[in-house]
C-alpha cells in the first residue's frame, strides 16, 4: 500500500522526502501513521528497483535537498499495479482507497473500468462478518447493538459505494 502510494505521489510530482511522507499520511495516516523508519528504507528498495532516482536540488536557505523522481520503470511498475492490483487491493478497504487515488493516472477507460468492476464483484458477492453455518448473518439477526451498528454502517457503506461504482462504470463506458 505505501508503495503503491509512494509511486502514485512521485507520478504526479517530484518530492522530497519528508513531503511525500506528508501526504502518505494525508492518505493512509488514519490507518497507520508513517514513521521515517519505514518510508525510507522502502524508499531505498524503491531506488534500488529502479523505481526512482534522487536528484540535488539546492535549497531555498538550507542545505541541498534530495529530490525523489519517478523514473520510466517506475512509471510503467505504477501503471501495472494499477491495471492488476492484486487481490487484497480490490477486498481490503483501506488498499482500495489507495488504488481509487491514483486509478485516474490510468488514461484508458476500459483499464479503469475493469479494477472497477472487480471491486463491484467483490461487493455483490454475499458477504458478512458473522455466519451460521453456510448462513450469513444480518443486522436483524442480533440483539446486540454494537453488532447491529456494524452491520448497519457496513451495508450503508457497501451500498454507497456499489451505487458510485455503477454510476462511474456507465460513465466510462458512455
Amino acid at each position: 500500500m505505501l508503495e503503491l502510494a509512494a509511486l502514485g505521489f512521485l507520478y504526479d510530482e517530484r518530492l522530497h522526502g519528508y513531503e511525500l511522507r506528508k501526504k502518505i499520511a494525508a492518505l493512509t495516516g488514519h490507518v497507520r501513521p508513517i514513521a521515517d523508519g519505514t518510508l525510507y528504507p522502502l524508499l531505498k528498495r524503491l531506488e534500488a528497483a529502479g523505481y526512482l532516482e534522487r536528484e540535488l536540488e539546492p535549497g531555498q536557505v538550507a542545505a541541498p535537498r534530495h529530490m525523489l523522481v519517478l523514473t520510466a520503470k517506475g512509471r510503467a511498475e505504477l501503471f501495472q499495479r494499477l491495471r492488476r492490483p492484486d487481490e487484497l487491493f480490490i477486498t481490503d478497504e483501506n488498499r482500495w482507497f489507495t488504488v481509487l487515488a491514483f486509478l485516474r493516472h490510468l488514461d484508458d477507460p476500459a483499464q479503469q473500468a475493469m479494477v472497477l468492476r472487480r471491486r463491484l464483484t467483490f461487493l455483490t458477492q454475499p458477504a458478512s462478518f458473522f455466519w451460521d453455518g453456510d448462513r450469513p448473518l444480518r443486522a436483524g439477526d442480533f440483539d446486540d447493538p454494537f453488532r447491529r451498528g456494524l452491520f448497519t454502517i457496513a451495508t450503508a457503506t457497501s451500498r454507497t459505494e456499489i451505487a458510485w461504482l455503477r454510476e462511474t462504470l456507465a460513465e466510462l463506458a458512455g
